[in-house]
């Protein structure tokens, strides 16, 4: 019986027969397998030509009928023969393609069919094939889970000991590090010791409630919070030093601890934020708006400008300020402006310049000393977020705006100069303060964007790993920024990578804006937790935070129960110094010092 595949069901026919006689006319007699390159003998079979050969070698007699050749022309090619097998072959390559492509159900339909006879002979064969066929895939898929595990158990015991050797190196150069360190403990410790010894505490009166403390005292609690910030911080800390120590690592070269130990004298060297006065931005207790936008230093730091929603902007200097013997503080200058002030800038050569954007578009420049306008440009369509003056070319300010457009303006010129076109709202724009031709602006797109306004088609850089609308930027040097955004999350940048260096995370900053200063190694930053954070450079977390008294306008007194919703809204650094002012949305501007 011949099985016939046709939609997974055998069937018997009087044509199997034919089929089957055909193919073994394809058969050569002498190995029984399809011809390979047929040919023929004078008296008319035809064999391989490998048979064949081999066959008339040791006999002059066709294998098949026995017939005597000569010497010569004993077999010829049978060309006709080899196409047909040719043809043959690539049917049943295509048969069994078609076989390969059926589906199991349909074949197993198949087998249970009652038209279907099948003895019991094919039967058994077919359940050894299927036996034999099933311990081969058991021990296959088994070789193969086996060879997989050995491969993962290969991949990690390189990746361990790869990991042991780091940690040998890393260990070694801590060492070396622990030795250097204690070395210099040693050689100080002699005239520390003597020094403590010979200090004498002076016989001062005793006088009720005041308490007095000995300079190691002083010392000793100084060092008990500095170990409670390096605990609170080990992790950033064991990174950077990592990091520091990172061609120590791979090359096993020499080298001390310095250049981190300056790096945690930095970290440690401050302790807290210690207010010093407060000023009341809006002096009208029914005013239920009274958010400070921007507060900013002139170029020397000796006044500084506070500007808000009250459409005013109040110039206070700096020394009277802190050096007042009352809380109470007056503005040497006071400019009343058309419309909210969303920004302001200080020109860095022209002391008595001060540049505002406000909430109806326009960008002005004032005169502070008369508190008169010197200029006003109005080519911004919607409101105007921010506004920078250039500190290399000082004529040079660039604003931006909910048009999605910086503007390029001179002091020189009644319009603008140029015009970048950005693809979404902007929030803050700011030059780099080493450069002419390079600014950075933070968008509604979650990104920030380097330009140089000489190319104004396209940004340098694309910075895009924030998660929501970036809300500030600021450089901490030539090649760094560091933008604040409405994710709660602080990142920094170098302008010739596009993936962030560090996240801070820590503070509150979810719809509002909350402020942004840096100082060297050190970034302040508001909260709509009502509370300034400050963070170092190196550490992702706040080491330190000024929390401002929660306050209420006469109105809101009796609303005990109302949600506190005040927040940080502008934050200023005084220039080469540890000096900041911060704001917040009630109008309550406090300047802080960092001891």
């Amino acid at each position: 019986m011949a099985m016939n595949h046709k939609r997974g069901k055998f069937s018997g026919s009087c044509s199997e027969s034919t089929i089957l006689d055909r193919n073994n006319e394809f058969l050569c007699p002498i190995c029984f397998q399809i011809i390979e390159e047929a040919h023929v003998t004078i008296c008319g079979h035809s064999f391989c030509y490998g048979c064949i050969t081999k066959s008339l070698e040791l006999s002059n007699r066709c294998p098949k009928c026995n017939f005597v050749f000569d010497c010569h022309n004993k077999i010829f090619p049978n060309f006709l023969l080899n196409e047909l097998i040719a043809k043959f072959k690539c049917g049943i390559d295509q048969k069994l393609a078609m076989i390969s492509e059926v589906n199991f159900s349909d074949f197993v339909q198949g087998l249970e069919t009652s038209d279907v006879r099948v003895s019991l002979p094919d039967v058994n064969r077919m359940l050894n094939i299927l036996t034999e066929r099933k311990k081969q895939l058991e021990s296959d898929s088994k070789l193969n889970q086996l060879e997989l595990m050995k491969e993962f158990l290969t991949i990690i015991k390189s990746k361990r000991q790869n990991e042991v050797e780091r940690l040998k190196r890393e260990l070694a150069v801590i060492e070396r590090d622990e030795i250097s360190v204690n070395e210099s403990i040693r050689s100080l410790w002699p005239s520390v010791r003597e020094v403590s010894e010979s200090t004498v505490v002076p016989d001062i009166p005793y006088r009720k409630g005041l308490k007095f403390s000995t300079t190691a005292e002083r010392a000793h609690g100084s060092s008990d919070i500095k170990r409670k910030r390096l605990r609170e911080q080990i992790n950033d800390l064991e990174a950077c030093y990592l990091e520091n120590k990172a061609s120590d690592f791979h090359f096993d070269i020499g080298g001390d601890v310095n250049e981190f130990n300056d790096l945690l004298y930095k970290f440690t060297c401050y302790s807290s934020l210690r207010p010093l006065a407060t000023i009341h931005y809006s002096s009208d207790v029914f005013n239920n708006s009274s958010i400070v936008s921007s507060i900013e230093f002139d170029k020397d730091g000796d006044y500084f400008a506070v500007a808000g929603v009250t459409k005013r902007v109040k110039l206070y200097e700096f020394s009277s300020v802190i050096n007042g013997v009352m809380d109470l503080h007056y503005p040497i200058v006071e400019i009343v402006g058309s419309s909210k002030v969303s920004c302001l800038t200080y020109n860095h050569f022209h002391k008595n310049y001060l540049g505002s954007s406000d909430y109806e578009g326009n960008v002005t420049i004032w005169d502070v000393s008369t508190g008169k306008r010197l200029r006003s440009y109005q080519e911004h369509e919607r409101r105007c977020w921010s506004v920078d003056f250039n500190r290399v070319d000082t004529n040079l300010l660039a604003s931006g705006s909910d048009d999605a457009k910086i503007k390029l303006w001179s002091l020189n010129a009644d319009h603008s100069i140029a015009t970048i076109e950005a693809k979404a709202n902007i929030c803050c724009v700011r030059f780099n303060p080493e450069s002419r031709y390079h600014l950075a602006f933070g968008s509604a797109d979650h990104s920030v964007h380097y330009y140089d306004i000489r190319k104004p088609k396209g940004p340098l850089m694309i910075f895009k790993e924030h998660k929501k609308a970036v809300s500030y930027v600021k450089f901490l040097s030539g090649s760094e920024i560091v933008s604040a955004s409405t994710d709660s999350q602080l990142k920094l940048w170098n302008t010739s990578q596009t993936h962030s260096l560090r996240t801070f995370q820590g503070h509150v900053n979810e719809k509002n804006f909350v402020g942004l200063a840096a100082k060297g190694d050190f970034i302040a930053v508001g909260s709509e937790n009502n509370a300034m954070y400050l963070y170092f450079k190196k550490m992702s977390k706040p080491i330190m935070d000024f929390k401002f008294d929660q306050t209420k306008n006469i109105i809101d007194k009796g609303n005990k129960d109302e949600e506190n919703n005040e927040f940080i809204s502008a934050v200023c650094w005084k220039r080469d110094s540890n000096y900041i002012v911060a704001a917040n949305s009630q109008g309550i501007v406090k300047t802080l010092e960092i001891v």
